[in-house]
């Protein structure tokens, strides 16, 4: 028995028994149901979508093993007007985290350590250091009037030592420039009503005190849930609760912002949901209007959508049972599934109509169509199951997830379009036709074509030429946060820490088996051309100890008794700030006398006369503005003046186990410098360390690491799926000839595809190269369609019934993957937009290049020996 047969069968045995396919078909479908409810899970975990087998994922399984506390953050930056404003609402921010148990693992500050606090001078250069405890001793009996009364008295009592040197010639105000600039900024901020507090610490470091940086971290490793489509959700709007409540972010003197690798991740998943719901509904709509315009009955759109259900649920059903749960790129299953199967039913359904057209009853016209389009939508389906199937033994363990799932629901498809729905269209029993269901004003079409058939391979020839050199140059854009919303504050903030290569994310990890094969590895990298600094547990000692220590011991030794407070200043209250701001003012106004009016002393001379007059409220502000952070920036100047020689054994443990592990093996950061940070740069520098240092890991060797996987899971998939499309078609069409009709538009497809993906431009990406296997099942099904008429005899192309069947299939897909290209998430939108370029290139190597090629060749039927057995 035929193949066509055998297929005409089951169909006239399923539309006999309509009743008792759809009953089956819908406990089928219930039982699928019930188990994908119990069974069938999501995970937004990213590590999952590659093998664990693979080196590179090995490498950071490992690290992350060995140092969990660099894995699942989300990074709190802080920023604020003054540094002391940014160190108080971090320590405020991590205490209230650090009480946060529910939502909250661990917490951490790296760089408030108090090892960082006492040290940090040991850290300059002696060119820095010098000169900064030169001013210091400088300004001594300026310190000695604040560290007996640090408030505003204490400080205008200070000022009126200035104004006295200046008025004897014995101080040079330029030399004070800087700080009575900030002194009188301050002042006049709170005779506006706006005080803004002085900053201590930038007026006693200088323009050291910016080698900080303007940002302060908090890292918080959340407790996550990966059943949820943000797992670190709860964690981050607990942190944005907390912060909303402090006080410099309450007043809108400090801002928290929030990324790190789980709210990027989060943040990703919100936007691809974002309007989905309105692209769904917006979707099913346009569909329902293609499929009328393609069959124009409810009698036969209801059985389609049946059948299509009815697939994709059982299809769901073995997704549970198979792999359990789906990860971010199998859950595309469905948009692939219904893209796909459609284009059976609407085929099995055109196809009947035409049959209707010639019978009388439904159930004759049902057998008849199974015998001519049963076997084109068999091989459609086979040869497409095949493609997607190709992907499953690659690495890239996301797409060969989506591959088995998608490959087995095309069997699934094949199977409810030769059974349930003929039992549905049975049932349902559609009207016989009164006209032709070819699209018959496309007839004259298919003369034109026909007449400049040479003119149209001739310039498909030369378009595929352009693609096949335009290959090389088409571009993988291996950063993945080119896919994501560049709007949302995770990635606004991460791209502000990326300028400086002491926040760059792009790092490289390697762990050594001891210190000192870490620092030979430090030192090796350090001379690579893209990097800017390699670290280790031996960076944080700091070299040439004995002079800056000697440098520290002269100045403490002349600072100490100024810095020692001896007795408790009495509370200061509004008459004595008034009193020493009288005092102050008198004697700046002589000392200012011969002074330009715009010098800072003098314009610190006019707030003082202005403050003197002013209501007690303002008088009490100015003492918080101007001192508030006196006390602690004191307590600073006194730690780091009482520094000791430092060795590995004095780094305290929380340090030190961000560097070394229990067994001796130490850890090496290598940051790249900013030309590295992304793209083409990114690569060089991954290169150029991974060549040095071959077991290279961390967040920029997992970039590029991800990208070359995904390009050789993709160039194998694809000449997997090629092969095996082209020996299921040998199989059967029995002619090398009927193959290569059926590949070639296959290839002047993807080429077309390539010549408009660089002309845009439009890169591919880790989004949208989902596309590429989609592009197979679609074309392939497509042609075969053509062919097999062309081989059955099939006088006409584009006024045929496939011809109506193919273009309201690619409109029905075409619509779900317009409303991806319309997506606010970048990544989905250029997956949309590919999808769309790849079936319009389909489509039109169809539709166009198909029957032209068609056109020159010399019809050959299949004879008994090459009918499909």
């Amino acid at each position: 028995m035929s193949v066509q047969n055998f297929l005409a069968r089951v169909v006239e045995r399923c539309a006999r028994r309509a009743v008792l396919v759809v009953l089956a078909g819908l406990i089928l479908a219930a039982g699928a149901a019930g188990i994908a409810s119990h069974r069938l899970g999501i995970s937004t975990d990213t590590d999952a979508l590659f093998a664990s087998s693979l080196p590179w994922r090995q490498r950071k399984i490992a690290f992350d093993r060995d140092f969990p506390q660099f894995h699942d953050l989300i990074v709190a930056v802080i920023d604020a007007k003054v540094p002391e404003e940014a160190e108080a609402t971090a320590a405020s921010l991590a205490a209230a985290m650090s009480a946060d148990t529910a939502h909250v693992r661990t917490v951490s500050r790296p760089e408030a350590s108090p090892y960082f606090r006492t040290n940090g001078l040991l850290f300059l250069s002696k060119e820095e250091l010098g000169p900064l405890l030169d001013r210091t001793i400088d300004a001594q009996p300026f310190l000695g009037q604040l560290v007996a009364d640090p408030s505003a008295r204490g400080l205008f009592a200070a000022l009126s030592l200035i104004g006295m040197g200046v008025e004897r010639g014995a101080a040079d105000p330029a030399s004070f420039g800087a700080p009575l600039q900030a002194f009188h900024a301050t002042l006049a901020s709170v005779l506006d009503g706006s005080p803004r507090p002085l900053s201590w610490q930038s007026l006693l470091g200088g323009s050291l005190a910016e080698k900080a940086g303007p940002y302060r971290f908090v890292l918080i490793q959340p407790k996550l849930d990966y059943s949820s489509l943000e797992p670190g959700g709860a964690a981050t709007e607990a942190l944005k609760a907390a912060a909303l409540k402090l006080e410099f972010v309450a007043s809108g003197d400090a801002h928290v912002r929030i990324t790190g690798n789980v709210p990027l991740a989060d943040e990703e998943f919100a936007t691809v949901a974002q309007g989905a719901v309105a692209g769904l509904v917006g979707s099913l709509v346009l569909i329902t209007l293609w499929l009328f315009l393609a069959v124009r009955s409810w009698r036969l759109i209801i059985p389609i959508l049946l059948t299509l259900v009815l697939g994709l649920v059982l299809t769901t059903g073995f997704a549970a049972i198979a792999v359990g749960t789906l990860n971010l790129i199998s859950i595309a299953f469905a948009v692939l599934f219904v893209g796909i199967a459609v284009d059976f039913a609407i085929q099995f359904s055109v196809r009947f109509r035409e049959m209707r057209l010639h019978l009388p009853t439904t159930d004759l016209a049902l057998a008849a169509t199974a015998r001519r389009a049963g076997i084109q939508v068999l091989i459609a389906a086979v040869t497409t199951a095949a493609g997607f199937l190709a992907f499953v033994p690659t690495s890239f363990s996301g797409v060969a997830q989506l591959g088995l799932i998608a490959g087995v629901g095309m069997v699934f498809a094949f199977i409810c379009t030769l059974t349930f729905l003929p039992a549905a269209l049975s049932l349902l029993q559609p009207r016989a036709e009164h006209g032709e269901v070819g699209l018959t004003s496309l007839r004259p079409v298919d003369g034109v074509i026909h007449r400049f058939r040479l003119v149209i391979l001739a310039g498909s020839g030369l378009l595929a030429v352009a693609g096949a050199v335009g290959v090389p140059f088409l571009t993988f854009d291996a950063d993945p946060l080119h896919t994501k919303d560049p709007t949302t504050q995770a990635m606004v903030t991460l791209r502000d820490l990326m300028a400086n290569p002491l926040t760059n994310p792009y790092t490289i990890d390697v762990v050594a088996p001891n210190l000192t094969d870490a620092d030979a590895i430090a030192q090796r990298a350090a001379t690579l051309p893209l990097v800017a600094q390699a670290l280790t547990l031996q960076s944080l000692v700091p070299t040439d100890q004995q002079a800056k220590l000697a440098l520290i011991a002269d100045a403490a030794s002349i600072l100490a008794p100024t810095l020692t407070s001896r007795t408790a200043p009495a509370t200061v209250t509004p008459a004595d700030l008034r009193l020493a701001t009288r005092t102050a003012a008198t004697g700046l106004v002589r000392a200012t006398a011969k002074l330009p009016a715009d010098s800072p002393l003098a314009q610190i001379a006019a707030d003082l006369a202005k403050l003197q007059v002013a209501p007690d409220p303002v008088l009490v502000a100015a003492n918080q503005a101007l001192t508030r952070f006196l006390p602690a920036q004191l307590d600073q100047l006194r730690a780091a003046l009482s520094a000791q020689p430092v060795s590995l054994e004095s780094i305290p443990a929380d340090i030190t186990q961000q560097w070394m592990l229990q067994d001796g093996r130490a850890r090496v950061q290598i940051t790249p410098k900013p030309g590295a940070s992304g793209g083409p740069g990114l690569i060089t520098f991954v290169d150029q360390v991974s060549a040095a240092v071959p077991d290279s890991g961390g967040s920029a060797v997992t970039i590029i690491a991800t990208a070359r996987t995904i390009i050789g899971a993709f160039r194998n998939a694809a000449i997997g799926a090629i092969v095996m499309i082209a020996l299921i078609l040998f199989a059967a069409l029995r002619r090398i000839t009927d193959v290569a009709l059926v590949l070639a538009p296959l290839l002047l497809s993807a080429l077309l595809t390539v010549v408009v993906c660089l002309a845009l431009p439009l890169p591919l990406n880790f989004a949208n190269v989902i596309a590429l296997p989609l592009l197979l099942g679609v074309g392939v099904s497509f042609n075969i369609y053509f062919v097999m008429n062309w081989r059955a005899g099939e006088p006409s192309n584009l006024a045929s019934p496939t011809a109506r069947a193919v273009i309201f299939s690619a409109l029905t897909t075409g619509t779900a993957f317009g409303s991806l290209a319309l997506s606010q998430h970048p990544g989905t939108a250029s997956m949309g937009k590919l999808l769309l370029i790849s079936l319009g290139c389909t489509l039109l190597s169809t539709l166009i290049f198909v029957p032209a090629l068609l056109a020159t060749l010399r019809r050959q039927p299949a004879d008994r020996h090459q009918t499909v057995k």
